[in-house]
């Protein structure tokens, strides 16, 4: 397929792809589930695991392996502004309020799924043909048990603003032990990742590099209120085009030392500056990105993810056992630290509820892990489920719970029964 062939078959896909999300994402939408796992679900039904099984002929001419490079590409664009945006939007104040419970929440969010992960992956390993065999046990574990420690940080923000509970005791300490979460698993994923080369160079550059970027970031950090004031003097569309030719060379800079886009991105987002005129450079190319580019990225992942794949036994039930372990080491140590740090059960239900929702950040996580041939296909397809059942169970899950509480004190508002905010 020539460039010339290739630019109406991207262009009829590219419609395709975001009339199914959105149809998708309302038929679930009825049924209390957020966005993305509408898309998510739509990736899926694209991919070879429904349209390829139902009509193979459908999906190849929609989908032509040549198309895969440009889907990459354009749901790359997406990726690193989701991530620009996610970083932009921590804030380190919000989590001081609530440092102590946050931090206890937090840790046991990512250690005791990454321990339940590593164990899994050495206890299977061998017996269940889902790694790669040039990828070393220790590789193969690591990464397995920081996907599990995943939170889908920017899904649970949503849910907390459109549910009306910002302002509350659980609300505060989601969005802390979320962001902190999120921010320790994708250091712990960059450092997996630095194991992977070969030789000692990758290595190096990774650790070089790391340090290097550290160092620009803090630079940046330091020189907040003067870069302000610089960024501020700019045009609308000039403060949009240094916003995203930074972004981009983040982005760049971070996929050359090997530790791939997503990371320069979030990082940068953390310590850009902030003020309204940034603000609305950002709310500029957030919705273009969210509504066009990243249902490609969605797609691409459904082009890579084959359910069939999964229809032996032995992994059916590893698949199983990845889907338990992920919820009992996240819904069940972040509610048992939330309720030994002295919150009350409603809120550490809640809590636990949140974190155990893997979504996009899940699914970014695991095609990094593709692309560096950390993952099989196989494997893929089984972290998938993961993804899409913890995340479909956060919103009924919240609702069953408001519903309880609402039976045990009717007459209480629902803000003080998930408990208010000191």
């Amino acid at each position: 397929m020539t460039v010339t062939e290739l630019g109406p078959v991207f262009f009829l896909a590219v419609v395709v792809i975001l009339l199914v999300c959105r149809l998708v994402g309302r038929a679930l939408r009825a049924l209390g589930q957020p966005p993305v796992v509408g898309e998510m679900v739509a990736g899926v039904v694209l991919g070879p695991s429904v349209l390829g099984l139902l009509a193979p002929g459908l999906e190849t001419a929609l989908f032509p392996p040549e198309l895969r490079p440009a889907l990459y590409v354009a749901g790359q664009i997406g990726l690193v502004v989701f991530m620009f945006q996610t970083g932009y939007e921590f804030r380190s104040a919000g989590i001081r309020a609530v440092a102590k419970p946050a931090a206890m929440i937090s840790g046991a969010g990512i250690f005791v799924p990454l321990a339940l992960g590593v164990g899994l992956t050495y206890a299977v390993h061998g017996r269940v043909d889902v790694f790669p065999a040039d990828v070393s046990v220790t590789v193969s574990a690591l990464f397995v048990g920081v996907t599990l420690a995943i939170t889908a940080f920017p899904m649970l923000a949503r849910i907390i603003t459109e549910r009306g509970l910002t302002g509350t005791r659980f609300g505060s300490l989601s969005l802390a032990s979320g962001a902190v979460d999120d921010a320790l698993a994708w250091v712990l994923l960059a450092g997996v990742l630095s194991l992977t080369g070969t030789g000692a160079g990758p290595l190096v550059l990774a650790l070089a590099g790391s340090a290097g970027l550290v160092v620009v970031l803090v630079l940046i950090a330091r020189s907040g209120p003067r870069l302000t004031d610089l960024v501020n003097r700019r045009g609308p569309d000039e403060l949009l085009l240094i916003t995203v030719v930074a972004l981009f060379l983040a982005a760049w800079y971070t996929d050359r030392i090997g530790l791939y886009a997503v990371f320069g991105a979030f990082s940068l987002g953390v310590v850009f500056p902030r003020s309204a005129p940034v603000d609305r450079a950002v709310e500029t190319i957030a919705p273009i990105s969210r509504i066009v580019f990243l249902p490609l990225f969605f797609t691409y992942s459904g082009l890579n993810t084959d359910f069939a794949l999964l229809a032996s036994p032995g992994l059916l039930l590893f698949t199983a056992g990845c889907v338990a372990l992920a919820v009992l080491g996240k819904l069940g140590a972040c509610w048992l630290a939330a309720r030994l740090a002295g919150e009350e059960g409603g809120v550490a239900l809640r809590i636990g509820t949140l974190m155990n929702a893997r979504g996009l950040m899940q699914l970014i996580a695991i095609n990094i892990g593709l692309a560096a041939g950390i993952v099989t296909p196989s494997m893929f397809a089984v972290l998938v489920v993961v993804a899409l059942v913890t995340t479909v169970m956060a919103s009924p899950m919240l609702t069953l719970w408001e519903r309880v509480d609402a039976r045990r004190a009717p007459d209480r508002p629902r803000a003080e029964r998930v408990g208010a905010a000191p």
